[in-house]
């Protein structure tokens, strides 16, 4: 579905670009982003002011990405994959975290219901076509962006160390493969140096 022809937030429209396609799982970073703005007063991190701490590497971790610009390359985005729907976000300005967990029950409440509840039914049955798992997925996500945050996550402030800042090193060449590595990264044999993979091989 083309989403120029919904009335989708901008910044929600960049989270679905970036991500490829519109879903339930970006919706649930998405949601925990804005909140996490109103919660610590915070705009998109330009460098790594703000870190995300993400319980799981599912869809929602792209809309924490865009929004909140939590990202891997800046060192920012920690992703501690324990599967659970949890996200902490803290700000390095303010020394404050909030801890926001999806909350077990979940009601659909939006227009479409029994057509919602339907699909449902065949996708459980596993009968379900491509286009009706889609469809689901559309429905699903546009009633979530619906619902007071409050209905779908509890949020918590917490105390907890400041993240350390992206690690920075000198490059040097891998004594096997000749490659240039983070000389943190590399381990050592025998006094020569080794890249991980190089190093698993010897």
């Amino acid at each position: 579905m083309n989403i120029q022809y919904f009335d989708f937030a901008d910044d929600f429209k960049d989270c679905v670009r970036f991500h490829g396609h519109l879903c339930p799982g970006l919706v649930y970073g998405y949601l925990v982003a804005k909140e996490s703005e109103k919660c610590l007063g915070i705009k998109r991190a330009g460098d790594e002011e703000i870190v995300a701490i993400s319980e799981n590497d599912s869809c929602a971790v792209d809309a924490l990405q865009v929004v909140l610009g939590t990202t891997s390359g800046k060192g920012n985005l920690i992703i501690n994959n324990y599967g659970k729907n949890a996200f902490v976000i803290f700000c390095r300005n303010s020394g404050k975290a909030f801890r926001f967990a999806k909350k077990v029950q979940y009601n659909y409440s939006g227009g479409y219901k029994d057509e919602f509840e339907k699909l449902e039914r065949t996708i459980n049955e596993g009968n379900a076509t491509a286009e009706q798992i889609q469809r689901q997925k559309y429905l699903k996500a546009l009633d979530l962006l619906s619902k007071d945050f409050r209905q779908v996550f509890t949020t918590a402030k917490v105390d907890i160390p400041e993240p350390a800042y992206a690690e920075l090193a000198e490059s040097a060449p891998c004594a096997d493969c000749g490659e240039l590595t983070m000389s943190t990264k590399m381990r050592c044999k025998d006094d020569k140096m080794y890249c991980i993979p190089c190093f698993e091989k010897i």
